[in-house]
């Protein structure tokens, strides 16, 4: 008979068929669940370290033009010339050797800052709570719940207590589901299942004991939806890696294919014409261009770490670096995040003991997600009016939503019972019908109290103070409370909050302003409230744009409107996704920081979602990048280090894809006109092993000021014109060799083969510290691993000639006259590359849009 699903089996059936209890179970016992990781293994340990390690070294022969090399070599091995062959796959192991160590060394690095803000769930393991990461726990583990958790796995609910959960990414249903303890029917469909909770969902309010039924890929998700499995959405730097492949694979392309036929057609061995052409290829692609971006990444992400700034996913470090535009509430980020009850005020304005009464009633038994408000009037009331309401019973609450605006408290004393209701003043008002003063209670339709209400309300929020409602009900209550009893309640007064500016934040905006990016507020407080804490701030009068307009906008209208706006005020939390939307369409790189179960939709869509380290668990998982500490003087520091990062990617793809472009360009024109190879395969490859070490240090190559100081994205028709013109440069200084080698110093074909190896190593290397930098290469210094590098690589390859492995790569020594003429290109070229670059910069701007 086949089993009941854990939504219509009873708990503790389910207990027993999962050998578990209500205390949950033994380390041991999870331990071996989990396959014998640890909790520090169940992120990027054990068996999937060697698993991780094992495809970054595949990933390293993944190139077609190399595995075809491979396969050319191995025929040619059988065939040829087995001595060249193991020269050849020896060079190509090597290459790959080099990336895998690089890469391995950096995926070690960003897993260790990962693990500083990783996110955990509350299991009952050996009879007590603890925090695990969530990719340890396991089916039968019993889990703690409240707001703003994610759901670590498919799970039964146990108890529950006012307990709502967004279950929109699984069932695509906007409003919370609430959830209770019990049985439904074995064919109730899962948005329906009012006793389950699913993986990808998280908590709204309220809290919860649960029994966590599976996992993974055994999950509700994980059976009806691949979304977890899928790639993030590629951002803008992956693109422009993207489009860069594309424009070398179709130079590559062309230029192998003619080089091969023309070989071919001139009756060369079509072995060795394969082999040569081949190397070109290798020759030209920059093999090192994954391992050179991530080691770059990875560098910057341990750089942003000493700032405070934890990268989760590495590309998002040049978004972060080209973000033009950054949305971000003002609670917390703006101000200092610690909300002051200032007064408590009856409808007149006058300072009332009553209605800090009603907030107090209101905020002291709200189990819904923590927040400031609740607990600035819990923690800032006096004494004396805690023990006013010390006798008062909870009966029931409706949890605080994005939707409403308002919690409502159901409380009992003497068997009197008394609602109170508290939020945003128009939420509150509209489930009023009267209105409490001084002289009795009267309808709050009567003439000049609505118009009155709303003068306070407008002069409190244009003194930057946020004003609460505080509304009352007595008559026709039950014992349980429902949506259905917020009306005809009577609004007692205003609970009157403030939350200052920050000390720094007015700088850190000034230096994002100097940065290029400018600041949008989002926020659901007031217009006139955002408006004078951005005008504290030292910004000049805000534009502003209010939830209700935008409501009321098509997406267009509000593509065309968004950038023009600095504060988007009352807004609800689905707009803040339309509004990042918004700005994205209408061409910026957009940031969004968020810390709220509201924010998680806003942060997906973002091009670098920035969360803090003390965020509910929905949005630090939604973020690309964690700030330990809530300040925009922190993000300041990782947008440098975020545009350092980006500098220095580009400088590695202009020096690898100019000077290699330039290089067999020269060589495929040459080939066609000697009665030899210019270069032979093997020699070609060493030529690029030996011209990529040094661009193997870049990551930590010093970068001028003028670089970071705004936003960089990438341009591909910038790059093509680099690639083009300093290609030619190079490619110019290769043909005066070929003529300075036959015609002056009438090399032999092993003489010239050397010589221009020599030519083509050295120049590479020392264009390097010129191609680094806009500036005269002799005022911009270059980083001390790049400039030993440099050196190191010139003086092997200048001594290479007079070791024994000069034999296999068949090199021979060289007259003294071949260095002299040869250091004379070499300087020549060098100062050629350098007037070039000052025509290219003056004529287009660099990789800028």
């Amino acid at each position: 008979m086949e089993e009941q699903p854990s939504w219509s089996t009873p708990a503790d059936e389910m207990l027993r068929r999962l050998r578990s209890s209500p205390a949950g179970l033994s380390g041991a016992e999870a331990l071996r669940r989990a396959g014998g990781r640890t909790a520090g293994q169940a992120i990027g340990g054990g068996d999937a370290r060697y698993r991780a390690a094992a495809g970054l070294l595949l990933n390293q022969f993944k190139s077609p033009i190399v595995l075809i090399l491979i396969f050319a070599a191995a025929i040619s091995a059988v065939l040829h010339d087995p001595t060249d062959s193991v020269i050849i796959l020896s060079i190509v192991l090597v290459s790959a050797g080099l990336g895998f160590w690089q890469e391995r060394g950096a995926a070690g690095a960003v897993a260790k800052l990962l693990a500083m803000v990783r996110v955990n769930a509350t299991v009952l393991r050996d009879g007590a709570y603890r925090e695990v990461p969530v990719e340890a726990v396991v089916a039968g583990d019993v889990v703690r719940l409240s707001a703003g958790d994610s759901i670590p796995g498919d799970c039964l609910v146990l108890d529950a207590k006012d307990l709502t959960v967004d279950e929109s990414a699984l069932t695509g249903e906007t409003f919370p589901a609430g959830k209770s303890a019990g049985l439904v029917d074995r064919d109730t469909p899962p948005a329906r299942r009012t006793n389950s909770l699913f993986l990808g969902t998280h908590t709204v309010s309220g809290t919860a004991t649960a029994l966590v039924v599976a996992t993974g890929a055994d999950t509700e998700f994980g059976k009806v939806s691949q979304r977890l499995r899928l790639r993030p959405p590629e951002t803008d730097f992956e693109r422009g890696v993207r489009k860069m492949g594309y424009l070398l694979m179709e130079v590559t392309s062309i230029l192998v294919l003619a080089i091969f036929a023309a070989n071919v057609y001139l009756h060369r061995p079509v072995l060795d014409s394969l082999l040569f052409s081949l190397a070109l290829a290798v020759g030209l692609t920059p093999q090192l261009l994954p391992a050179i971006i991530t080691i770059n990444l990875a560098h910057g992400a341990r750089r942003m770490a000493a700032s405070r700034v934890i990268v989760k996913r590495l590309a998002s470090i040049e978004n972060f670096g080209a973000m033009n535009v950054l949305c971000s509430d003002k609670t917390g980020t703006l101000t200092e995040g610690l909300v002051r009850l200032r007064s408590a005020l009856d409808i007149e304005g006058r300072e009332s003991s009553r209605v800090l009464t009603c907030g107090y009633l209101n905020a002291s038994p709200e189990t819904g997600f923590k927040n400031p408000i609740d607990e600035a009037i819990r923690t800032q009331s006096p004494p004396e009016i805690a023990a006013a309401v010390a006798d008062y019973r909870k009966l029931g609450e409706i949890p605080y939503d994005f939707i409403r605006k308002r919690l409502s408290i159901l409380v009992e004393r003497n068997n009197a019972r008394l609602m109170v209701t508290k939020g945003a003043l128009a939420a509150v008002l509209d489930v009023c019908s009267s209105v409490e003063t001084a002289q009795g209670t009267v309808a709050l339709e009567t003439p000049g109290v609505r118009a009155g209400i709303d003068a306070r309300f407008q002069e409190l929020s244009r003194q930057g103070f946020r004003t609460l409602g505080v509304a009352v009900r007595e008559a026709g209550l039950g014992t349980g409370l429902s949506k259905e009893d917020e009306t005809g309640m009577t609004l007692v007064g205003f609970l009157v909050f403030h939350d200052p500016p920050k000390a720094s934040a007015a700088q850190a905006v000034k230096d994002l302003a100097r940065l290029g990016i400018s600041l949008k507020v989002i926020t659901g407080d007031n217009a006139a409230v955002a408006a004078t804490v951005v005008r504290e701030l030292g910004l000049p009068e805000p534009r502003l744009l209010s939830g209700r307009e935008i409501g009321h906008m098509g997406d267009e209208a509000l593509r065309s409107r968004a950038a023009a706006i600095d504060v988007f005020a009352e807004v609800e939390p689905n707009q803040k996704e339309r509004i990042v939307l918004a700005l994205k369409q209408a061409g910026n790189v957009v940031g969004y920081m968020g810390d709220g179960i509201n924010d998680a939709s806003a942060l997906h869509a973002a091009d670098v979602g920035l969360s803090v380290d003390g965020a509910v668990d929905v949005a630090k998982e939604a973020a690309d990048i964690v700030l330990l500490e809530r300040d925009l003087g922190v993000l300041v520091d990782g947008v440098r280090e975020g545009r350092l990062t980006f500098a220095n990617t580009l400088k590695y793809i202009l020096m690898a894809t100019s000077a290699n472009f330039g290089n067999m360009f020269s060589m495929a024109g040459i080939s066609l006109f000697l009665p030899f190879l210019p270069l032979l395969p093997k020699q070609i490859l060493l030529t690029n092993l030996l011209t990529d070490f040094p661009e193997m240090t870049i990551a930590t190559d010093n970068v001028d000021p003028e670089v970071t100081d705004r936003p960089r994205r990438w341009d591909i028709g910038f790059l093509r014109r680099f690639m083009i013109v300093f290609g030619l440069v190079s490619s110019l200084f290769d043909y005066a060799t070929f003529g300075l080698l036959l015609w002056i110093l009438r090399a032999d074909q092993n003489q010239f083969r050397t010589g221009w190896f020599l030519e083509s190593v050295v120049s590479a290397a020392l264009v390097v510290l010129v191609v680094r930098t806009r500036r005269p290469f002799f005022r911009s210094r270059p980083g001390r691993a790049l400039a030993l590098a440099t050196a190191a690589v010139a003086a092997a390859t200048l001594i290479l000639p007079l070791t024994p492995l000069a034999g296999p790569f068949e090199l021979v020594r060289l007259p003294a006259a071949f260095f002299a003429a040869l250091l004379g290109v070499v300087l020549c070229y060098g100062l050629t590359a350098e007037a070039a670059k000052h025509f290219f910069y003056r004529r287009w701007s660099g990789a800028v849009r």
